[in-house]
């Protein structure tokens, strides 16, 4: 594969998740979380929407080093380091309303449904920075 197309191909693989969780965390907003099973898969879905990002990222930058675009790897590797400690932070927060719902906590679904916005904000904040830099990557596909 030429390095055009294996940095082509990191760059799909990279916004593969952020699509999916774009389309799918909407979802979420037509049930009430106060329900353990419907917030349980919420945390679910963010936990491997998280890993799938911290996946794609580290291959995002091991492809975009090996074709010699090292301020694209390197700005792949920050958004792959914020996953890694925004799945820390949402996880532990999203568990903490989690078990503030089952112990009878009336606010915990509606600080629950914040992390969810907030969730869904960054991603789409993210997906539009990635989009955002296509231009500038330079990927040439055209046969020389």
């Amino acid at each position: 594969m030429v390095p055009d197309a294996i940095a082509l191909a990191a760059i799909v693989i990279l916004v593969f998740p952020m699509a999916y969780f774009l389309l799918a965390a909407p979802a979420f907003l037509l049930v009430k979380l106060d329900i353990q099973e419907v917030a349980q898969l919420l945390r679910g879905m963010f936990n491997a929407y998280f890993l799938m990002m911290i996946i794609a990222g580290s291959i995002g930058v091991a492809a975009f080093a090996l074709t010699g675009r090292l301020g694209t790897a390197i700005g792949i590797g920050l958004l792959a380091a914020f996953e890694l400690w925004a799945r820390r932070w949402f996880i532990r927060h999203m568990d903490a309303e989690i078990r503030a719902s089952d112990g009878g906590d009336a606010d915990a679904p509606r600080r629950l449904r914040r992390l969810h916005w907030g969730g869904m904000l960054c991603n789409a904040v993210q997906l539009v920075a990635i989009m955002a830099s296509l231009p500038y990557i330079n990927i040439n596909l055209a046969p020389a």
